[in-house]
């Protein structure tokens, strides 16, 4: 039996306090080969609709792994660490360049960080949850 003492959920207060602190997440993504990208990336959780949104330029590795993946979307995590303090998230990932989801993820990376540059090739990685692990 596996153990699930990390087992966490979206409608946990801490979980949503601990990804309201302005953190560096992770965000690891799985190339052509199988192979794991792991990059530093901002991140953002809507709890209330399940997701996690990456804002990043359309040329990343990271944009260009989630692309190929279609809409069937790629298995992705996301993760926040702070000493013994961790969650990650995962869940299945799509890209969005549609004016309307890169504006919304804008602002709700203002809220968390802090506005982004400007950037005409921004598209939106979202990440629909399936599990949340950690240590709050």
């Amino acid at each position: 039996m596996r153990a699930t003492r990390h087992r966490l959920s979206l409608d946990d207060e801490r979980v949503r306090a601990f990804w309201r602190e302005r953190r560096v997440c992770t965000l690891v993504t799985i190339r052509p080969d199988g192979t794991p990208h792991a990059v530093p990336v901002g991140a953002t959780l809507d709890a209330g609709a399940g997701l996690v949104r990456v804002i990043t330029s359309g040329g990343s590795a990271k944009a260009r792994h989630v692309r190929a993946a279609g809409e069937a979307g790629l298995p992705v995590a996301v993760s926040q660490v702070d000493g013994r303090h961790w969650v990650t998230v995962e869940g299945r990932a799509v890209l969005k360049d549609d004016a309307a989801s890169v504006a919304d993820a804008e602002r709700r990376y203002a809220e968390r960080y802090k506005p982004p540059r400007a950037n005409p090739q921004r598209v939106v990685i979202e990440i629909a949850v399936g599990r949340v692990l950690g240590n709050v």
